[in-house]
């Protein structure tokens, strides 16, 4: 066999190898479908949507405003997810310098002693051409180089994950951006909540005072003997209940509170907040716009989209595996074993140009299970995309539904709290006139009470609901 005929072997075994190592297992990909969205809500269409607006002009509360915009400053969580994105930041910068040429510098300084026995060995005790003395023994090694490597991205295999990091990164602004919506619509819900109790805790003291006022009534009936020892001690239960209810308002103030400085970033304190209550005049207005408006407006699903883009890419790049690759090495320098003769040229002078092609050839179950993974976390991307789509729009629908409900139910509860008020009163004029006993009037009384109460929780469920609104159609990150 002449030189030739091998050279075309040689070239046909390496064709044969680099097709076998192009072999790539078939997969299938799957893709998002958006337009499952309905049109509207509620039946109506309308593009005019809360989440454009700014938390700073929907929230008319001054305290509330100034409780939202510290925690966007002092939030521990999200200050560590800033950390989170400038490392994301910094894996993009890791990733565009893997496609780029890298060049390097290199200096070095050795010795070694040869046998003199050996081929070597006994060329270093030649006599030095330069000076007629005889080569050192041991001999010195010294190097000054600069050297370079680079992988060609023949496949886009480096570019596509640049990109992939690339869109990693900008999924991360997006989970900040979830992340402070989330934070404003928590601060809101607790300081609402705050507001309720104070509320509940200002009825329970009026109570209070009304039951002391029937304790003392009662017990001059019992002096005049037209009740027995069993009734005073029935409305001094009541009062004792009361008092106890106090304690554990006071104790869910002082929790909610220390919620909020847990949110904000500082140590418990006192939460400045209105003396008003859940005062109707700073409920914001709601307008839900369209369902394709969340695509843009709730960063959750950025993020699932910009996710799914990512995986697309890393399906490549892990393909791109199986295809050869073409990687450059070049070295310049100077080498001598006498620091008088490192930088003579172009005797001292080394140099190389190295061009490497490597393909996988056997055993490719670690490429292939990594193309598989890729394969299945881009499906499983598209799944959580969806997924999103799904919540937010059904989030969406039972806020609104919430606040529409709230709102009639505050209605029927003022109804509710109006009729028992009056039948307080009348229960008291029928007791004191002896047509009525006194359970009567700790039952109406404990039936007022209570109605009370609920009318205060429907009232903030109905404040809970719009910032639950704003927080789903994807406001407050603004």
């Amino acid at each position: 066999m002449n030189r030739t005929q091998a050279f075309k072997y040689t070239v046909y075994i390496c064709s044969a190898a680099f097709l076998a190592a192009c072999n790539v297992p078939k997969i299938k990909e799957k893709i998002a479908s958006t337009n499952t969205l309905p049109d509207s809500y509620v039946g109506h269409a309308d593009s005019t949507n809360i989440a454009l607006t700014n938390w700073n002009d929907y929230f008319a509360d001054p305290f509330l405003r100034r409780l939202i915009d510290s925690a966007l400053n002092n939030n521990q969580e999200l200050n560590i997810m800033l950390q989170e994105i400038k490392m994301s930041a910094n894996e993009v910068m890791a990733r565009k310098g893997e496609y780029l040429p890298f060049v390097g510098a290199k200096a070095g300084a050795g010795v070694e002693k040869r046998s003199e026995y050996t081929t070597l060995g006994a060329a270093e005790r030649q006599v030095d051409i330069r000076d007629g003395k005889e080569n050192p023994d041991p001999m010195p090694d010294l190097t000054a180089s600069l050297f370079a490597n680079w992988e060609i991205d023949i496949w886009n295999k480096l570019h596509n994950a640049a990109q992939s990091a690339q869109l990693r990164y900008l999924s991360s602004i997006e989970g900040k951006n979830f992340m402070v919506t989330n934070l404003v619509g928590e601060i809101a819900n607790l300081y609402y909540e705050l507001l309720s109790l104070d509320q509940q805790l200002l009825l329970l003291n009026q109570t209070l005072k009304l039951q002391s006022d029937a304790l003392d009534l009662v017990k001059l009936q019992k002096t005049a003997t037209r009740v027995t020892e069993l009734a005073v001690k029935k409305f001094e239960a009541e009062v004792y209940m009361t008092e106890g209810r106090q304690y554990e308002i006071a104790q869910q103030i002082l929790e909610t509170e220390n919620k909020l400085n847990y949110l904000v970033g500082q140590y418990p304190q006192h939460i400045a907040r209105s003396t008003d209550g859940l005062d109707f005049k700073y409920l914001p207005t709601i307008d839900e716009g369209l369902p394709a408006q969340l695509l843009g407006n709730r960063p959750d699903i950025r993020e699932a989209e910009l996710h799914m883009a990512a995986s697309k890419l890393d399906v490549k790049v892990a393909k791109a595996k199986f295809y050869p690759a073409l990687g450059i090495s070049a070295s310049f320098g100077y080498q001598a074993f006498n620091p008088a003769y490192l930088i003579k040229t172009p005797q001292s002078l080394i140099y190389s140009l190295t061009g490497d092609l490597i393909a996988p050839l056997i055993n490719k179950k670690a490429i292939q299970a990594d193309y598989l993974n890729a394969n299945a976390q881009q499906i499983q991307s598209v799944y959580v995309y969806e997924q999103k789509l799904l919540n937010a729009y059904i989030e969406v629908a039972n806020q609104l539904s919430k606040f529409n409900n709230m709102r009639n139910l505050n209605t029927i509860k003022g109804k509710q709290v109006g009729a028992l008020t009056e039948s307080v009163q009348i229960s008291y004029d029928l007791f004191n006139s002896a047509h009525a006993d006194y359970m009567e009037v700790l039952m109406t009384q404990r039936d007022a009470i209570e109605a009370k109460f609920e009318l205060i929780e429907s009232q903030r469920s109905q404040f809970i609901a719009v910032v639950d609104l704003y927080r789903s159609l994807g406001g407050g990150w603004r």
